[in-house]
């Protein structure tokens, strides 16, 4: 049996896969409009605020796909991510967004760790409707994440679940990255637990 041999590949390890191969398909195309228009503004052939809204897009779609291709794709499970590239990740993915992100986590985190928390981060997202603050930070030989706003959108059956590991009801295609968070961290061990408040949220990662 050869080192890519996987007679266990599941659904999920599939699902994986596929994400990682559109993430990477996707770049290379989407990078080239980028070049594209920088050389359209460089050369003064093309200006003004319809190549500003094309280059804000580009520059969007491109830090999505960045976090995606980690969120929601496949991995190997001894890469590491330094913190200066997870930092530039989550700055860019919410750039131009009613949500500021104040990352803090100044130690390097393996790709398995740095998909669930990435997951989490989607969690967050979602309960800031009108925007807000994330704060990620470590803790204790974890790491913490606490999202602040003056109103927050909280579903308690989709946030039991990260607790629990089990996703406690099938979620919409908006909310998906609750079940995979809920999974993702059953699978790897350690603990999650939420606590949320009137205007602020926070997620622990315990390893131990």
């Amino acid at each position: 049996m050869n080192a890519r041999t996987r007679p266990d590949l599941k659904q999920a390890d599939i699902s994986a896969l596929v994400v990682s191969r559109i993430c990477h398909d996707l770049i290379s195309p989407v990078g080239a409009i980028g070049n594209g228009v920088e050389l359209l503004a460089l050369s003064g052939k093309g200006s003004g605020p319809e190549l500003d809204l094309i280059a804000e897009s580009v520059a969007r779609a491109q830090a999505r796909i960045r976090f995606f291709r980690i969120a929601f794709g496949e991995f190997s499970a001894d890469r590491r991510i330094n913190p200066a590239e997870l930092r530039s990740i989550v700055d860019a993915l919410f750039l131009g967004t009613r949500v500021s992100m104040d990352w803090r986590i100044g130690s390097d985190l393996s790709r398995r760790e740095a998909k669930l928390c990435f997951l989490l981060l989607l969690c967050l997202e979602s309960a800031l409707p009108r925007g807000g603050t994330i704060t990620a930070d470590e803790q204790d030989g974890g790491w913490t994440l606490i999202a602040a706003a003056e109103r927050l959108n909280v579903d308690r059956d989709l946030w039991d679940g990260l607790s629990t590991g089990e996703a406690r009801v099938d979620p919409l295609p908006k909310d998906v990255h609750f079940a995979l968070a809920a999974r993702h961290s059953a699978r790897m061990g350690g603990r999650i637990a939420v606590d949320p408040a009137d205007t602020s949220l926070s997620i622990i990662r315990s390893c131990a």
